[in-house]
């Protein structure tokens, strides 16, 4: 169960309609992207990438994706994504280890 970063529950709007890709990585991390429309009509982004026990290792919103369309911008998130899962995860993994 995915453990919701400050982030993302500040961006959250369920009355807006979105598109969203979930995938999880051969390490058991998961990718969270989402794309909208706001009430202005401008395209908005969300990632997440969370460890496998759910816990967030990274969130970030784009409040504008200028020129951008909501399949557009869902592509270009979920390569963001897995860039930043696979820095996350190496981290994660790193302090795990430590432990």
């Amino acid at each position: 169960m995915r453990h919701r970063g400050q982030r993302y529950w500040a961006w959250a709007d369920p009355a807006l309609h979105s598109r969203t890709h979930a995938e999880t990585l051969d390490d058991g991390t998961t990718i969270d992207v989402q794309v909208r429309l706001s009430r202005m009509g401008g395209t908005q982004l969300f990632i997440g990438v969370y460890a496998s026990c759910g816990m967030a290792l990274y969130e970030e919103v784009h409040d504008s994706r200028p020129n951008e369309s909501m399949t557009r911008a869902l592509v270009w998130g979920v390569g963001r994504a897995r860039h930043l899962a696979s820095e996350a995860s190496a981290d994660y993994q790193s302090l795990a280890k430590q432990a």
